[in-house]
């Protein structure tokens, strides 16, 4: 006896991601979804690793803050 009555679609999903692998999309990519996983987590590691870069700049010229000179 199931918990829920739901329709099996792993045939579906499984011909939705082969037909998107064979036109070389990216595993990551396929989800319709992923622009919305994708895009914060762009920005998160491209502006962090921005700041740090930064930050070393100005620890390297001799500032110890971020702001004041």
């Amino acid at each position: 006896m199931a918990l829920i009555n739901a329709a099996n679609k792993v045939h579906e999903n499984q011909q939705y991601y082969q037909a998107a692998y064979k036109a070389h999309t990216r595993l990551w990519r396929i989800n319709p979804r992923s622009k919305i996983y994708l895009r914060p987590y762009a920005l998160l590691l491209w502006g962090t690793t921005a700041a740090s870069l930064y930050a070393m700049g100005r620890r390297v010229w001799g500032k110890n803050t971020w702001f004041t000179d």
